[in-house]
């Protein structure tokens, strides 16, 4: 029986998963792509809890004009700079299963040149 995008999308973000963990030292940002927007967090998995997170949806980047690439690169430097505010200089990346190409590489480059380390 064939996998729907979606299955395997949860199967591939599970591997992940397996791999990627998030600390205090060293949290995980992770990201949510839907067809119109992206979302990040910045997450501690060893208490559970959620250190920052942006997304297109917020008022400065929604303002913003541009392609969908383009957005995901501003998404990445808001996250970036929330996250020296919170102290948070190295992660460790979770595409979430999706391919590290275009919005998410975007916006992985975007974080990097705001200056997370990862």
């Amino acid at each position: 029986m064939a996998l729907t995008k979606n299955q395997r999308r949860t199967r591939i973000k599970n591997r992940i998963r397996k791999i990627v963990s998030g600390t205090e030292i060293r949290p995980r940002l992770t990201v949510f792509r839907s067809n119109k927007e992206i979302y990040a967090q910045i997450v501690d998995d060893v208490s559970g809890k959620t250190i920052s997170a942006a997304s297109s949806r917020d008022k400065d980047i929604s303002s913003a004009k541009g392609n969908k690439t383009e957005i995901a690169t501003l998404v990445g430097k808001a996250i970036a700079e929330k996250a020296l505010k919170a102290g948070v200089e190295v992660i460790a990346f979770d595409r979430g299963g999706y391919l590290y190409h275009g919005r998410v590489k975007s916006l992985a480059e975007g974080a990097r040149e705001a200056g997370l380390k990862f």
